[in-house]
Order: C-alpha cells, then sequence, then structure tokens
C-alpha cells in the first residue's frame, strides 16, 4: 500500500465519521437552542431541562436514521475491502 492509497483511506473514513455524526449533531443543537430560548423566557435555569430533551431527541434521530447509517458503513466496509491490496 503506498501513501496515496493510504491518505485516502484516512480522508475516506473521515469523511463517512462526519456524515454519520451530522445529523445527530444537527438535531441535539436545534433542540438545545430551543431548549435555551424557553429557560430564558420563562428563567428556568435547570441543567436537566436542558439535558433531557437533548438525549431524547438524539436517541431517536438515531433511531430513526440507523438503516440509512448502517448502509454507509457497510458501503464504507464494501468499499474499504475492496480497495486494499
Amino acid at each position: 500500500m503506498d501513501l496515496d492509497t493510504a491518505v485516502d483511506m484516512i480522508r475516506q473514513s473521515l469523511v463517512t465519521a462526519a456524515w454519520l455524526c451530522a445529523p445527530v449533531l444537527g438535531v441535539c443543537l436545534l433542540v438545545g437552542l430551543l431548549v435555551s430560548v424557553l429557560q430564558a423566557a420563562t428563567q428556568v435555569q435547570e441543567p436537566t431541562v436542558n439535558l433531557v430533551p437533548r438525549i431524547t431527541a438524539a436517541v431517536i434521530t438515531l433511531l430513526l436514521l440507523l438503516p440509512w447509517g448502517l448502509q454507509m458503513m457497510v458501503d464504507y466496509t464494501i468499499t474499504l475491502w475492496t480497495s486494499s491490496p
């Protein structure tokens, strides 16, 4: 294996990881922002009020996107195995 192939494999793994993490992070960002605005409006500063909805949204997002994520990982694994010498 030459250096270009190794760098390309590492780049592809990082891109795949970013695509897998992006939807969950985006949903957590939106839910956290909405809850923070609600907390600021009601002046309730309890940390668990922000934590529980974010965790719930992350779990729901993971469950909904599980088939897509698994297919993406299977495609990446097949590409990795077929491209390695």
